[in-house]
């Protein structure tokens, strides 16, 4: 076993392909990981058209893609300090701390200079994947590779933006701006949580009814001329008290500015390059209104939404909507670029 199908994207040239590539061979504190499962997300997409680049510099000038990903360990490497063995089931965490800082030394929260798995260094878009033991979640054995995959961003995304970033309560109203990978959790996960009302806003008719079937209150279409009557009658004429952007679209953050409650929150959890705008910034600032940016999750989230997916909390069946076979990986992308099927999240399967 010397090499392995791998999808890997140049980044001289942005050319993208499944090709041969080496199996890597686990350093110190590593395990070597069968890949079972990898989710394919908006932000590889991304990565493909250049809209995102590596925060980091990359090592050498090919990089694996993939940041949602379970599997099997294979290999171990050497001085682990846990008690890992071949055959245990696990998902990778999106992302490694960098060691060095005070936060990622005293395991606070993830900054700055963390690493994100598929974009700074080698993802799982592969047969086999290098992890870092630190990275490595045990998943139970009634836990499905492809919902394990996915739990890593696709659900521990919106679950940390709910929780943390947005410090969504019990009761408080809930708007959530795009019901696709990240938002069609989002309104499950507002719902564990207690939000009442949740008002999910998309364009897309099919999205905005399975936003009701995962449990929103009200589906809207932004485009709607009685948008934000929709919004006040449903929150009693004051508002929503957490704005959550999953779409990353200028747009939806100037709307969703203008049916904040008093003291409202937005949370900046879509990644877009375009300057963030908000056109009455008086009427911002007299309602006491925030902005808050939001990034991945930390590690902590994994382990709990493992926890309840396994117990029967949230059920992620439904998000899986096709498994898709690792060479056609590029075909999976075009499909997800595409809203072909209204995707919630196509699994590569190596």
């Amino acid at each position: 076993m010397d090499t392995m199908l791998a999808g890997r994207l140049h980044l001289d040239s942005m050319r993208f392909a499944v090709e041969e590539a080496p199996v890597p061979v686990p350093g110190p504190g590593e395990v070597l990981i069968e890949v079972k499962a990898a989710g394919v997300c908006l932000s590889d997409v991304h990565l493909l058209d250049g809209t995102i680049k590596p925060f980091h510099p990359v090592d050498g000038d090919t990089v694996t893609l993939g940041h949602e990903v379970a599997g099997v360990i294979h290999t171990l490497g050497p001085g682990l300090l846990g008690d890992w063995a071949p055959g245990m089931r696990v998902a990778l965490q999106a992302g490694q701390p960098c060691g060095r800082c005070a936060n990622c030394v005293r395991r606070l929260r993830p900054c700055l200079a963390s690493y994100t798995r598929g974009v700074d260094y080698d993802g799982g878009w592969a047969q086999y994947a290098l992890a870092r033991e630190d990275t490595l979640a045990p998943i139970p054995d009634n836990l499905p590779f492809d919902q394990a995959a996915i739990i890593p961003d696709a659900v521990s995304t919106p679950y940390a933006a709910i929780k943390e970033t947005g410090e969504v309560g019990l009761a408080d109203a809930v708007g959530i701006w795009g019901a696709g990978g990240l938002g069609a959790h989002g309104v499950r996960l507002a719902r564990l949580a207690g939000a009442a009302p949740i008002i999910a806003v998309d364009p897309l008719p099919s999205a905005r009814e399975r936003a009701l079937a995962f449990g929103a209150d009200l589906a809207l279409d932004p485009a709607d001329p009685g948008f934000t009557e929709a919004v006040r009658r449903a929150t009693g004429g004051l508002g929503v008290d957490v704005a959550l952007d999953f779409a990353g679209v200028p747009a939806v953050r100037e709307q969703a500015a203008t049916v904040l409650a008093r003291g409202g929150i937005m949370v900046l959890a879509g990644l877009t390059p375009k300057p963030l705008t908000i056109t009455d910034g008086t009427q911002f600032s007299y309602r006491r209104n925030q902005v808050r940016g939001h990034y991945g999750s930390g590690p902590q989230y994994v382990a709990e939404l493992v926890r309840l997916v396994s117990t029967g909390r949230l059920d992620l069946a439904p998000s899986i909507t096709a498994r898709i076979p690792l060479t056609e990986a590029a075909d999976a992308v075009a499909r997800l670029e595409r809203k072909e099927g209204d995707p919630i999240r196509f699994v590569l399967i190596p």
